[in-house]
């Protein structure tokens, strides 16, 4: 026997390294074990579950538009609602192939519709990425005439189908257009708001006016056309089953359409197409009664996609800028409606008292500049009451250049506290805060070189008579005036009253909010109140020819504001009191002049609406500021 060398013989197996081996085998086994295991408990245990959940996998949810709710004034007329309309969508999986029978396809949807080929070509893509097993909407609102032609040639179009859809409808046309904003497809950036969690693609949502501000009790809950697809998402046979849609809540404004239309026509016929604004509220709710902007627009027009010269022409100055809502938005100098503030802060900080007594002999010198009255009319020696009756400039000049320079700029602090230079809070996006001028303000302009000079004492006398750098809305003015009214209670201004069903029964009230206070003593209110009611009332009064031969009390200043290179800009805001139905007004018009000239008739006629007294134009002097 051969045996082999004694260099090339291996030792037997040590015991340790025999061990290693049993213990790496009983690992792999044990791995081995674990996922026969684990296919067994999927494949069989579990085979119904996730049979279940692959078949769920070939069924999709299309959405079906819900109308959104209607919205009503107080005494439920309506104002916003639906109306049915006829979508014109595309099957892309009945479509002709790619190549001359889709273009011919597309060619004769032009005709029909008045759409380019691109333009649906693009629709097509767009919103496929979105939602590859639904059909593609190519005209949201087809006449008649289009879908008539349409079905009764359904041959010619293949993969061309009418969807029942429902649109905004506007009945009263350009009444309160720019309160009730508009409705569009949520955007994908609008997708990631917290307002919008749970809201689809494709989903119509507020995109301003109430519209926005409401959006979650209008928008209603969307119905669901289940269909089944298959692993490229395209849809196999006919809907398994529909979940019908549920229309949205009904929202109840505080407004009052018929006063809402009376003041719009009084602003077009006093202001001969001038653009101004209104603001009509009750000062102890602050509820809205009306508020709006002229010119306005029909929203009808944005039911369907609107082309980018009429949206242009909308946003022109040269057309008045309709979309622009100014009862809001509007910065304006408020030229003598100023003065109430004034007076809070003189009365409050001790500068004056109801009976000081100031000479005014028509024109002031404050520093080198020497500041008139209108028309440089004297009034003589004149206390707070008398000042307001006859809008004496010296006597709020004197006030002026008394408050600048005074520990933490009262004038400027009463402003703040009575509503001027800050939001007011009110439940439509879209309000500016308008600028209230300070001496830190200016100076910080001045070091940045972005204006001529610092703050001087001038800046606070021309902010007493509700000039210079002054900018506030009707709505500010309102808000200041019913403050006063209610002793130093700042009302916060609403238009949403109730969320209702569809039979109008009350659901929900809304609460805009707890209201700020402003200190201001009784007597001091009592003589600022005294002083309106002379300048609306007694002779001499700024508005008293407008409202002679009125039945209600009235208490109201004009204003008349100069803007550099137009005509003066005409104010009126008053006060009518009545145990259930008191009213705050606050008018202006642009270059409509002298305050009793155009700003407070419109006033009167809006007025004469609420109470139902006969409506009669009548204009006040051309010397009254």
């Amino acid at each position: 026997m051969i045996r082999p060398p004694a260099d090339d013989r291996r030792p037997p197996i040590t015991p340790q390294l025999a061990w290693r081996v049993a213990i790496l085998g009983g690992v792999a086994l044990t791995i081995f074990a674990v996922i026969f295991l684990r296919l067994w408990f999927l494949q069989v245990l579990s085979g119904n579950k996730y049979l279940a959940e692959a078949n769920d996998n070939r069924v999709r949810d299309i959405t079906i538009q819900a109308p959104r709710g209607d919205v009503v004034d107080r005494n439920g007329t309506v104002l916003v609602d639906n109306r049915p309309a006829n979508a014109i969508q595309i099957q892309p999986n009945k479509l002709p192939p790619r190549g001359a029978a889709r273009d011919d396809l597309y060619r004769r949807l032009r005709q029909v519709l008045h759409l380019r080929p691109r333009a649906i070509r693009k629709d097509i893509t767009t919103q496929r990425k979105a939602i590859p097993y639904a059909n593609v909407t190519i005209k949201s609102d087809a006449s008649q005439t289009q879908l008539a032609y349409i079905l009764e040639r359904q041959d010619q179009f293949p993969g061309v189908v009418p969807e029942p859809v429902y649109q905004r409808r506007y009945p009263h046309h350009d009444v309160a257009a720019q309160l009730f904003g508009t409705v569009g497809q949520i955007s994908p950036q609008e997708l990631k708001l917290a307002r919008f969690r749970g809201v689809h693609q494709g989903t119509l949502v507020g995109q301003s006016g109430i519209e926005w501000s409401y959006d979650r009790y209008l928008r209603g809950q969307e119905g669901a056309t289940r269909v089944q697809v298959d692993a490229l998402g395209r849809q196999k046979g006919p809907p398994l089953r529909t979940r019908q849609p549920v229309q949205g809540k009904q929202l109840k404004l505080s407004l009052d359409f018929n006063l809402q239309d009376a003041a719009q026509q009084a602003i077009k016929s006093v202001g001969g197409g001038l653009p101004g604004a209104f603001v009509a509220m009750d000062p102890r709710s602050g509820e809205i009664l009306a508020l709006g902007s002229v010119p306005s627009f029909d929203p009808n027009i944005f039911s369907k996609p609107v082309k980018e010269s009429t949206l242009k022409k909308l946003q022109s100055t040269a057309n008045g800028a309709p979309l622009y809502d100014r009862a809001i938005a509007g910065l304006y100098p408020t030229g003598s409606t100023f003065k109430v503030i004034t007076s809070v802060a003189a009365l409050q900080t001790g500068t004056i008292t109801p009976q000081t007594v100031i000479d005014d002999p028509g024109s002031v010198k404050i520093g080198n500049i020497v500041f008139h009255n209108s028309g440089n009319a004297a009034n003589g020696a004149v206390a707070l009451r008398q000042a307001i009756q006859v809008s004496s400039d010296v006597f709020f000049y004197t006030m002026g250049a008394r408050l600048n320079g005074e520990s933490g700029e009262p004038l400027q602090r009463y402003a703040r506290k009575l509503g001027i230079g800050r939001r007011t809070g009110i439940d439509i996006p879209g309000e500016f805060k308008g600028l209230l001028p300070t001496p830190q303000w200016r100076d910080r302009l001045f070091k940045e070189n972005k204006t001529d000079r610092p703050w001087t004492v001038g800046d606070n006398v021309n902010l007493a008579v509700g000039q210079g750098d002054l900018q506030a809305t009707p709505l500010q003015m309102a808000t200041a005036y019913s403050t006063v009214i209610n002793g130093g209670r700042v009302p916060r201004p609403h238009v949403g009253m109730e969320i209702e069903d569809a039979a109008g029964r009350t659901l929900q009230r809304i609460d805009p909010g707890p209201a700020r206070h402003v200190k201001i003593a009784a007597q001091n209110r009592q003589a600022i109140l005294d002083g309106l009611h002379l300048a609306a009332t007694a002779s001499g009064g700024t508005s008293a020819d407008v409202f002679r031969g009125f039945p209600h009390p009235v208490y109201g200043k004009t204003g008349t504001a100069e803007r550099p290179g137009q005509e003066d800009q005409s104010w009126y805001v008053c006060y009518v009191p009545d145990a259930k139905r008191p009213i705050v007004v606050a008018v202006t018009i642009e270059r409509g002049g002298f305050g009793a000239q155009a700003a407070a008739p419109a006033a009167r006629l809006i007025l004469s609406q609420w109470f139902g007294v006969k409506k009669k134009l009548v204009r006040g002097s051309s010397k009254t500021r």
